[in-house]
């Protein structure tokens, strides 16, 4: 099958969480933790997978595994960290973990504004990879904080490509989930011959139907009691549309608004993250720094629907993509919850791998 009907497919399905951070992943016997080194652009093995139930596909995978690893690796320190200037503006923090000598491999976020964090680094074989994470315009220790002027996509994907300058990377394999995962799409459109492989978990279009369903009551029929301190901070003649309301809070000259605004809008996602809920991440929302940039960054670029030329821009464009090695993760019980149709590819179990070459 050619990559663009694969990819189409698997991407065609909105994420249920569409802007989480790839931290928010439960440390449980159901969460896939992958890490998958590629070497050059033809070489291509999965180092960790966790699958909960097996379809025959499935079991005919597993038998193409050669290692399998159900844990994150041990927790490690950077053994370099720096600030870069990209702009009269911004300056981004960005860090290095893992082999000084291996194969490069550049982390995304979600959110975006969520920022990274020491666990990102626990994804990759910290022997066989060059760990490279940073944080986006805005978000984590970048500066200025929970800045929207000169915040775009087409400014992250500028910012991507001088950092793989600074850091004297000829390429590098690129991974993202959520958010991270459409950067990822967006970067390696606009910049193919730089990325080695892509790895994708949770797909994310930044289309107005998945931020409709997530933000607009799709997601509240799910977490109806989540929802009700969302949709309250909102009254009832502004409901029409809560993106928009949001963003008027966000924006406010009042910083109490903002704070007030930030914390519901960032409690509402990481309340919705986890099926079971997670007492750390829920916390977060109780934190006015991190809600504030998380928050205000994230409707930025949503009510601007990720700055991109046509809702469908990712999907239109993945031609310029299909020579690159790829992985997808997806949950199938996300996209059968919310009633997506994924056309000729079906997700047969939660999590599943889908290899794309």
């Amino acid at each position: 099958m050619k990559l663009r009907m694969k990819l189409s497919a698997a991407i065609g399905a909105p994420s249920l969480f569409p802007c989480c951070s790839f931290t928010h992943l439960p440390a449980s016997p159901s969460t896939l933790y992958a890490s998958i080194p590629f070497s050059g652009r033809n070489k291509l093995f999965l180092r960790a997978v966790n699958l909960d139930c097996e379809s025959v596909e499935q079991m005919n995978l597993k038998k193409e595994i050669p290692e399998l690893n159900k844990n994150l690796y041990p927790s490690i320190e950077p053994y370099c960290t720096g600030f870069l200037k990209v702009s009269n503006l911004h300056t981004l923090y960005w860090e290095q973990s893992g082999n000084p000598n291996g194969h490069p491999v550049v982390f995304l976020h979600g959110g975006p504004g969520a920022g990274t964090s020491p666990n990102n680094r626990r994804f990759f074989d910290p022997v066989f990879y060059r760990i490279i994470l940073f944080d986006q315009r805005g978000a984590g220790k970048s500066k200025p904080h929970a800045c929207l002027e000169e915040n775009t996509t087409w400014d992250l994907i500028g910012d991507i490509e001088k950092l793989r300058e600074h850091l004297k990377i000829p390429e590098w394999q690129v991974f993202g989930g959520s958010w991270g995962s459409t950067l990822a799409l967006a970067y390696s459109i606009s910049h193919p011959d730089k990325v080695t492989g892509i790895i994708l978990r949770g797909i994310f279009l930044l289309r107005k139907k998945e931020i409709d369903w997530f933000y607009e009551g799709g997601a509240a029929v799910i977490y109806p009691d989540v929802w009700e301190p969302f949709r309250d901070l909102i009254p009832e003649e502004e409901r029409s549309c809560f993106v928009e309301a949001y963003h008027k809070r966000l924006n406010s000259d009042n910083l109490e608004t903002q704070y007030a605004a930030a914390r519901a809008w960032t409690k509402w996602e990481m309340m919705t993250a986890h099926l079971l809920p997670n007492e750390e991440n829920i916390k977060r929302g109780d934190d006015d720094h991190f809600s504030l940039a998380f928050a205000r960054i994230e409707n930025h670029y949503f009510i601007n629907r990720g700055f991109f030329s046509s809702d469908s821009f990712l999907l239109e464009n993945v031609e310029k993509i299909k020579h690159i090695k790829a992985i997808i993760v997806q949950d199938h019980n996300m996209g059968r919850t919310i009633g997506v149709e994924t056309e000729s590819l079906v997700f047969t179990t939660s999590p599943l791998i889908i290899p794309l070459t």
